[in-house]
């Protein structure tokens, strides 16, 4: 059995960006999206103008914090060999109930990757007042080039 970290939100956020359960470089590190071919961080710095990206998690959080996001994913726990999604099994989500009325300011949830979306949808459905977008997934697993991943992840922060 694999957990997901606690979400990285306070009081300021407004957008919440979403990943099915942390891979097992991420998981080793204990830091959201640590495998060095992920895009996420590559995207999130070069959207905001912060190139080039820090090595340090807590100044990657503070980014983050300083453009009202927040980092969670979707699963709580689950069973699951290697990093991909399509082998999880025995899942449970995260308290989102919770979360939206501990912060009400959260208004977008950027999904990362339509397996996160899916199993979100799943157990939640869609929540009012909210507003939901499903980008390409930043793993590496995923093909698409880094030049179209941020094109498509820049949608969201119109």
């Amino acid at each position: 059995m694999i957990h997901s970290f606690p979400p990285f939100v306070n009081s300021e956020t407004e957008i919440l960006i979403l990943g099915t359960m942390p891979g097992i470089a991420s998981l080793e590190k204990q830091e959201y999206y640590a495998h060095p071919r992920n895009h996420f961080w590559k995207i999130i710095y070069t959207l905001f103008d912060e190139l080039p990206v820090s090595t340090n998690f807590e100044e990657k959080i503070k980014l983050l914090e300083k453009n009202k996001i927040g980092i969670w994913d979707v699963l709580e726990n689950c069973e699951r060999k290697g990093s991909l999604d399509i082998h999880i099994k025995n899942h449970q989500a995260n308290d989102f109930e919770n979360l939206f009325q501990q912060y009400p300011t959260i208004k977008k949830i950027i999904f990362n990757g339509k397996e996160s979306h899916r199993y979100f949808i799943k157990s939640f459905g869609q929540i009012k007042g909210i507003t939901y977008y499903v980008m390409p997934s930043t793993s590496p697993a995923n093909t698409m080039s880094f030049e179209n991943k941020l094109k498509n992840w820049s949608t969201c922060f119109q």
